[in-house]
């Protein structure tokens, strides 16, 4: 492959010419997208580095905590790649639950991992990111960096503004988060930029269990409201 240039997309103005066109290429992803995830209605998203190694904790939690969620009835979004996408990917897969990758075409080749049975490709990250809040009950974060901290703040932010039905946010791990944790509360809340109520907005655990039984308690909690959100997610999916 050496000798081979890959042509990476940018926002710079070399190629402004073009933009007009690329909407249409823009658009092209969000319809396939969207046929192509229109049947998920009960699944939670799993997010976290693509560098977490099979042996490590964070990938045996993450494998844990899709084959849990699965046994549960819900389907599992992963971003299709290695690490942490793999873990939940395969976890869905040895559950026997629905196995869903949204993998992003990067410079540096983000390959399917093998435990994906539901692939669905993407240029953009913010179209990818669409599809991941749009079709998901609730998240589930893992340590990772700069990409899965975007994730999280779309979907806390997308909560908080109520542009989407609200849904639980779980961050596993709290010697990894407690730093995040913990600047939000004493420097975001203090200076202003948050609301004591934005840091309720998701929820540390250690635990698979521990995140499973969040999701579930917020769910059971309020029967009806969960009902209607999934109808109103069903017929948003149809009509919008």
């Amino acid at each position: 492959m050496s000798g081979m240039s890959t042509k990476v997309f940018t926002f710079d103005l070399d190629n402004i010419e073009q933009d007009t066109w690329r909407i249409f290429r823009i658009m092209s992803e969000f319809v396939e997208g969207f046929e192509g995830m229109n049947s998920v209605s009960n699944a939670v998203s799993i997010f976290g580095s693509r560098c977490t190694l099979p042996e490590e904790d964070n990938y045996k939690k993450a494998y844990t905590t899709a084959k849990l969620l699965v046994k549960s009835g819900y389907s599992i979004i992963s971003g299709g790649g290695g690490g942490i996408m793999e873990a939940a990917n395969r976890g869905a897969v040895d559950g026997g639950g629905r196995s869903i990758g949204l993998n992003i075409t990067l410079p540096e080749k983000q390959s399917p991992n093998p435990f994906v049975r539901e692939l669905h490709e993407f240029r953009y990250f913010f179209v990818r990111k669409v599809m991941f809040v749009k079709y998901s009950q609730a998240a589930i974060v893992f340590p990772g960096g700069f990409g899965t901290f975007d994730e999280l703040f779309e979907c806390i932010t997308l909560v908080q503004t109520h542009l989407v039905y609200p849904m639980p946010i779980v961050l596993v791990g709290r010697e990894y988060w407690s730093g995040m944790d913990k600047w939000l509360r004493e420097v975001g809340t203090k200076a202003g930029c948050l609301f004591e109520e934005d840091i309720e907005l998701y929820h540390l655990v250690d635990t698979p269990e521990e995140a499973v039984r969040i999701i579930k308690r917020f769910y059971a909690g309020n029967r009806k409201r969960s009902t209607a959100k999934l109808k109103k997610v069903k017929k948003y999916n149809k009509i919008k």
